[in-house]
């Protein structure tokens, strides 16, 4: 199914660049001669307490001399340019000189490889003479660009989001060279404590993370980590990632975070094979993962067994060949505690990594002892010690989840490592920097983003796109969060957001349909589109998405869930005149049926039903 069989279609940056030299003193800069727009910076070596600069804004980063680390990742001269990302929505990135090889080469000799390789760029000779009065042993030289790429171009047309990448200057704080040299590459400085902030127990968990995947005496680790909502779960995890990548080709990433997804847009459980850094939030780096399912909605709390059935679909396709990092949910708390501990068995991690605060006193120790013994949503803990004294009479009645033989009911054991986070506010989601529903929006952007033109400059509003037909009859239809008369179902998938998704079934209707099914698979998604008009004289779907047409040939199924089009894609419409397509501001709330109903499947918990 694609665009040859029902898909149908209906028609270099400017570079500003910046050396970055670690010297052996202070930030010193020298702004490049036009037409280069460019600035020279040097920073102290890693000899005496290596220099950083924290910076916001974006850039594209050349090593030309030595090595430097950002966000945890190690870049040397011989690697290519990589593109930084450090809006004001999340920690500032830092730009760390690090220790590297020398060769036993010689001041003079260092000198003379180090001026060859600014020739080679072409760096300007009264710039390449500033940077090398502050050269010294071991210090390191980066060349950085301006960046502009059509996904951020895509984010920034936005109003709400145009700021993202501005730095925010204090009150009676002058404007120096320095800033001014940097702000010609598009980036400015902040305080280091803007930074990622990384407490003693971050660096000892990690440490011994590295450690174990770069071994594997027990086979290929499985680290899975948890803990409470903005507690810090995906920053470590980057940051991770990004470690273990200056020691192995790449890590297996299993996403199971319904609403703060890494790699995808939100409502989707997948696997991927990272082998790039996170040098950027999750919208800037938005992939295709190896297994995708999208499951619809941003929590689980409606349906926990199809979320379980998901995450093992999913899981399925590791191979054990990699480490495996492990994203959850932080819901924590009530049946969230109780679905986790579900969780933590089916996957069965070699390594659990627990982020929370101190005080946090809903979230015990998940020590191997507490894991056989507690109690899951739909799994039973494994009767041991002061638990055989209990009164388990019936025990036996009690019903199992359908998939439980699936779960690690009794574990080999795994090691706990309790991280207590560093950075101000830490576990307090009234205190994160975005709510989470603009981070959710700003992934669907950067997804989006991606059916940006390559070869113009110019934003192109999503309107202005050709997008594919594809006949009624060529895909099904299935509303994952609610049930719809088959008489509405076109007025509800009309201007939604859907995945696209690949059934075994093959889709058959005798009439030019349109075909529903009756159930919500678990089956594979192969990326999302936005149903921008439904033809009903012609029978077709209008869909636009960036999915590749050898990709969308597999397409045979639009999955609609609760994940919606961000507001501004319709409020900042350009070239609308009058009523604004979609848009309404004589919306009644108290209409019955205006809210939106929620029917909690897990509210009978079935380990604990009687029959």
């Amino acid at each position: 199914m694609g665009a040859g069989a029902g898909w149908h279609l209906g028609g270099r940056t400017q570079h500003l660049p910046c050396v970055i030299c670690h010297g052996s003193g202070c930030l010193s800069l020298a702004c490049l001669a036009p037409p280069w727009c460019s600035t020279v910076v040097s920073i102290s070596s890693p000899v005496s307490p290596p220099q950083k600069l924290t910076f916001t804004g974006k850039c594209r980063l050349t090593c030309l001399y030595g090595a430097v680390q950002v966000f945890g990742f190690t870049i040397t001269q011989d690697q290519p340019s990589y593109d930084l990302f450090s809006p004001q929505t999340h920690c500032a990135l830092t730009i760390e000189a690090v220790s590297y090889e020398t060769l036993e080469q010689s001041k003079k000799e260092m000198r003379i490889s180090a001026r060859a390789m600014l020739r080679a760029h072409h760096v300007p000779r009264d710039a390449r003479i500033k940077l090398m009065k502050n050269f010294a042993p071991l210090c390191s030289v980066v060349l950085l660009d301006g960046l502009d790429t059509s996904v951020t171009r895509f984010i920034l047309n936005h109003p709400e989001f145009s700021h993202i990448f501005r730095v925010k200057r204090q009150s009676g704080s002058c404007f120096t060279p320095e800033d001014a040299a940097l702000a010609s590459t598009g980036i400015g400085k902040r305080d280091p404590e803007s930074g990622l902030l990384l407490s003693e127990s971050s660096v000892s968990a990690i440490e011994e993370l590295i450690q174990a995947c770069c071994e594997e005496d027990d086979g290929c680790p499985v680290i899975l980590v948890c803990g409470p909502k903005s507690i810090g779960k995906s920053t470590f995890n980057r940051y991770l990632i990004n470690l273990l990548l200056n020691h192995l080709p790449c890590v297996e990433y299993l996403e199971c975070d319904l609403g703060q997804t890494e790699f995808t847009p939100p409502g989707c459980v997948s696997l991927i094979n990272v082998s790039e850094p996170c040098l950027g939030p999750p919208f800037t780096h938005q992939r295709m993962p190896r297994k995708m399912v999208y499951y619809g909605e941003t929590s689980c709390d409606q349906d926990t067994e199809r979320y379980i059935d998901t995450v093992k679909y999913v899981f399925n396709s590791y191979k054990k060949e990699l480490p495996l990092v492990i994203n959850t949910m932080g819901w924590v708390k009530g049946v969230g505690l109780l679905l986790l501990i579900d969780i933590i068995r089916l996957l069965a991690p070699s390594h659990i990594v627990q982020i929370s605060v101190e005080d946090f006193k809903d979230m015990p120790r998940f020590t191997p002892e507490y894991i056989n013994l507690a109690a899951g949503l739909h799994t039973k803990g494994k009767l041991q010690g002061k638990c055989k004294s209990m009164d388990v009479s019936g025990m036996e009645d009690w019903k199992q989840y359908e998939g439980e033989s699936d779960f690690q009911t009794s574990t080999t054991g795994h090691k706990l490592l309790c991280v207590q986070p560093k950075f101000p506010g830490a576990g307090n989601a009234g205190e994160a920097r975005v709510h989470s529903s603009i981070l959710r929006d700003m992934a669907m952007l950067g997804y989006l983003g991606q059916l940006q033109p390559l070869e113009t400059r110019s934003v192109r509003p999503l309107h202005s796109l050709i997008p594919y037909q594809v006949p009624f009859n060529a895909v099904a239809l299935r509303v994952i969060h609610t049930d719809v008369a088959p008489t509405h179902i076109l007025y509800s998938v009309n201007a939604s957001w859907v995945g696209l998704c690949r059934i075994l079934d093959e889709v058959r209707c005798p009439t030019d349909g349109p075909v529903l099914l009756t159930q919500t698979p678990v089956c594979d998604c192969l990326g999302f589109g936005i149903i921008r008009g439904v033809d009903m004289e012609r029978k077709l779907y209008h869909i636009l998405t960036p999915v590749p047409p050898e990709n969308l040939r597999l397409v045979n199924s639009l999955l609609l869930g609760t994940i919606t089009i961000p507001d501004c894609v319709f409020t900042n419409q350009q070239g609308t005149e009058g009523e604004i397509p979609y848009v309404t501001s004589e919306y009644n709330y108290d209409i019955s049926g205006a809210g939106k109903l929620k029917m909690k499947k897990h509210l009978k918990r079935r380990e604990h039903s009687r029959s």
